[in-house]
């Protein structure tokens, strides 16, 4: 398994249609991967990309359409079939055992590996076949002792000690800090053009596609919209191509903060056990202003979850003090109306709603026991919670069959936009929001990103959670960084580095 010897392989689908009864997720698609390319797929959610992969990687059997590897014509029944042509996928998540060493997954990935190791043999193979690798990975480590950066290495060097010369990456760098995508990806960019690799990374990162693709390849639901040399397009022509004539919410100016703001959240010295309960978040000296937007970055699982929850009042905390407009809060429901305090959790649906009651209900949460006047109600008017959700939906553009829907049976954007209106309706003082956008499409996102700063703008105080940078460094007014448990590092937007959010990303510090 030379990859100097072993050289990339050419792979085009050819007029790929998948039809689930009556639903055709992909329609007469064709796109050809050159061997010892990188070819970007972009699409929103439900455009057929995955569909697309999937047919290609042998999960599914094709409506109708070829395949063609290396100038032939193949047929690819299973995942086993692609393998066997070289073909192979990195996953968006890790598919590792995390037990095991990386060596132990290298072997043990072999259909052919023998019933009793030579560990010996294997070891030294190993050492050989790194050495032709441009990546650098402990291999005698267990999986779950590598940062994600090396777990992610690892998947793309299984696939290539696998003998792959084709490789679907699947959104590569969603658990990466800026540094180790970049490393990732140039890395995989080498290989490509030394002619040793051919690349199809599905992605959302346009400035990765930029950056490291040749070729890219747009779906727009379930049809090939538009493809071209990545040098010929810049954002907004593949932005087009991926949305079509659908008009896109345009962000706020951002208005300056005013000199004598004051501070609407205060944290200081909070202590709480996390989700393991063997280790503890500790936050202090954290402090949002109203008018300003502070955004949290942090890898994935580094206390930000439950830093949100203790916020929420959803997790109780140990010791220390929240204060909003300098009165002590505990996250009633009292409070949060009486303070104007809104939450938009990650998952909405899972965190911010009643799944199977409805959509007019869901929207009426806040209101539904207040009467006109915001006193408490002597009796609950079903009219009033339905005039209440008719107004909020034709604002907020939410898609609904019927008021009376189930607010499950919305889509995830309809769901977000829902939870939108009913939290960003009235006074808001105070805004903490968590991965607003996370899995919604491209329009969606552009829309809720103006939401937040229009509340900003108009003087709320907005603590921003995200794993997404590129949605901190285009709404934060400050950005901190979040790393195992502690806040570690502060910027203002005008002199935050790229680079240096990612080192503290990464814990080094």
């Amino acid at each position: 398994m030379n990859a100097q010897t072993v050289p990339a392989v050419g792979v085009e689908a050819i007029g790929m249609t998948m039809r689930f009864g009556g639903f055709t997720a992909l329609d007469d698609v064709t796109v050809k991967v050159p061997a010892g390319s990188f070819h970007a797929l972009l699409g929103e959610n439900g455009a057929g990309k995955s569909t697309l992969v999937k047919c290609m990687m042998g999960f599914y059997t094709p409506t109708s359409g070829d395949m063609v590897v290396n100038g032939r014509e193949a047929v690819i029944a299973s995942p086993k079939d692609a393998g066997a042509l070289g073909l192979g996928m990195v996953y968006q998540h890790f598919t590792l055992v995390p037990s095991l060493t990386g060596e132990e997954n290298l072997v043990i990935s072999r259909e052919n590996a023998p019933a009793v190791i030579d560990w010996g043999k294997e070891r030294r193979d190993l050492k050989s076949f790194m050495e032709r690798m441009p990546f650098k990975i402990p291999l005698e480590q267990p999986v779950s002792a590598l940062a994600a950066g090396e777990k992610q290495k690892l998947e793309i060097v299984k696939q290539l000690y696998l003998g792959r010369r084709f490789l679907v990456l699947d959104e590569p760098t969603s658990v990466l800090t800026p540094g180790e995508a970049e490393e990732m990806l140039g890395l995989v960019r080498g290989m490509t053009r030394r002619g040793e690799l051919t690349v199809l990374m599905i992605s959302h990162k346009f400035h990765e596609v930029t950056a490291f693709a040749d070729d890219v390849s747009v779906l727009r639901k379930g049809k090939l919209t538009g493809r071209g040399r990545v040098a010929n397009l810049d954002r907004r022509k593949m932005a087009a191509m991926m949305i079509g004539d659908q008009a896109i919410a345009a962000l706020d100016q951002r208005a300056p903060t005013p000199a004598d703001a004051v501070s609407v959240l205060e944290v200081n010295a909070v202590k709480a056990k996390d989700r393991s309960g063997l280790k503890s978040i500790e936050i202090d000296g954290l402090k949002v202003k109203a008018g300003e937007i502070v955004g949290v970055a942090g890898v994935s699982g580094n206390g930000q979850k439950e830093f949100l929850e203790v916020l929420a009042g959803q997790r109780a905390r140990e010791a220390g003090e929240i204060r909003v407009k300098n009165a002590s809060y505990e996250a009633t429901r009292e409070q949060s109306r009486k303070l104007n305090v809104r939450f938009i959790p990650e998952e909405p649906l899972r965190n911010a709603c009643a799944p199977k009651m409805t959509v007019a209900e869901n929207i009426a949460f806040r209101t539904f026991d207040l009467d006109k006047d915001g006193k408490p109600a002597s009796w609950i008017s079903a009219r009033a919670i339905r005039d209440y959700a008719t107004s909020l939906i034709a604002q907020f553009k939410v898609k609904t069959a019927s008021l009376s829907s189930p607010i499950q049976s919305l889509s995830g954007g309809n769901v977000q936009r829902a939870v939108l209106a009913r939290e960003l309706s009235g006074a808001v003082d105070l805004l903490i929001v968590s991965n607003p956008c996370f899995g919604l499409d491209f329009a969606a996102v552009a829309e809720i990103r103006a939401r937040i700063m229009k509340a900003r703008n108009g003087g709320a105080a907005v603590l921003l959670m995200s794993e997404d940078l590129d949605e901190l460094l285009e709404l934060s007014d400050r950005i901190l960084v979040m790393s195992d448990g502690q806040l570690v590092y502060e910027t203002p937007i005008a002199q935050a580095d790229l680079h240096v959010i990612g080192e503290h990303m990464a814990g080094k510090h």
